[in-house]
């Protein structure tokens, strides 16, 4: 999910721990520990807005011999989430990247986005390299349960999870099943041993913000046997901050939007179609898709072509993509 782009984006100071209040639990002794529809919708919804995000990864453990664990590079930058859809049964965050130069107007760069679903019937889950499939969930794991589908940045899958929001201690928090997910750009391109990983990922609402935390295990393929390299764990923070120009993500997702929500359901239809998905091999987004989509979108933003015009395009990049 984290863009190279993001670099020269701001830095965020730290809050003395004095400073930040302790939540403290507002539902009764009697409210449901989960199930509770209304309130989820409202935790999810709070994960839209304007933030200070810091970006920050680290292996923990090594798990084979002789391996090095790499040094931890937190990255810094701005987001505006916007609510992209929001349906009895769905809703979907559209997270844009805002970034500063010294010098001219604010960048906009459409990032990651999140679709929230109701005890959905099936999650869309990662398989192996480059393909994703439809998996039908029991009642039981349904029940009360909300999938979590994050896609890249071209709106191709990355991985999906199902867990139910709890709200015991105070803190609302989400925390997803164990789940097979590809390996992020951080990683793809720098040559390394691991070729997926397996994880866990957990939002949280915080007095600041939110959270994404994850758990992850990265692992090698040999012989088709997976053979897990290295632990690392994730804390994505998001603080809500005043001082962000949401007018440049407001008007770049003004212009865009109709052209995004025709990708995405064409990503749905080729999805629906298969039962799953399968990719060409390209590792990279921008070698596989993202930057034609994404300088479709800029053409859109620009005023050089009509959302029409570029989405006949966008569909002929997906088809291409989907037909292996």
């Amino acid at each position: 999910m984290l863009s190279p782009l993001l670099a020269p984006a701001l830095a965020l100071a730290t809050p003395a721990l004095a400073s930040v209040a302790v939540p403290t639990a507002v539902a009764s002794p009697d409210a449901p520990l989960y199930g509770d529809e209304a309130r989820d919708r409202r935790s999810i919804l709070a994960m839209a807005g304007a933030f200070d995000v810091t970006f920050d990864l680290r292996e923990t453990v090594a798990l084979v011999p002789g391996y090095t664990l790499l040094p931890s590079k937190p990255v810094h930058a701005q987001e505006v989430v916007r609510v992209a859809e929001d349906t009895p049964r769905q809703i979907v965050l559209q997270h844009l990247l805002v970034l500063r130069g010294r010098d001219g107007p604010a960048r906009v760069i459409k990032h990651w986005r999140q679709d929230w679903r109701y005890e959905p019937a099936t999650v869309l889950r990662n398989t192996g390299p480059n393909r994703w499939a439809e998996r039908a969930l029991s009642a039981e794991a349904r029940r009360g349960a909300w999938s979590q589908t994050v896609w890249q940045v071209d709106d191709s899958p990355r991985y999906g999870g199902v867990g139910r929001w709890r709200y015991d201690g105070g803190v609302a928090r989400w925390t997803s099943d164990e789940t097979r997910r590809p390996l992020a750009r951080r990683d793809a391109e720098r040559d390394p041993p691991d070729d997926h990983y397996v994880g866990v990922n957990r939002h949280l609402l915080t007095p600041a913000g939110w959270v994404q935390e994850q758990d992850n295990t990265k692992l090698a393929t040999h012989d088709d046997t997976p053979v897990a390299i290295a632990h690392e764990v994730g804390v994505n923070a998001y603080a809500r901050s005043g001082s962000i120009p949401v007018a440049p993500a407001n008007d770049y997702w003004a212009k865009t939007a109709r052209f995004w929500a025709g990708v995405r359901a064409a990503w749905a239809a080729a999805i629906e179609a298969a039962g799953g998905l399968t990719l060409d091999a390209a590792p990279m987004p921008q070698v596989s898709g993202a930057k034609g989509l994404t300088e479709l979108a800029d053409e859109v933003a620009r005023g050089e072509r009509s959302p029409d015009q570029a989405l006949a395009s966008a569909r002929a990049v997906i088809a291409r993509r989907a037909a292996q």
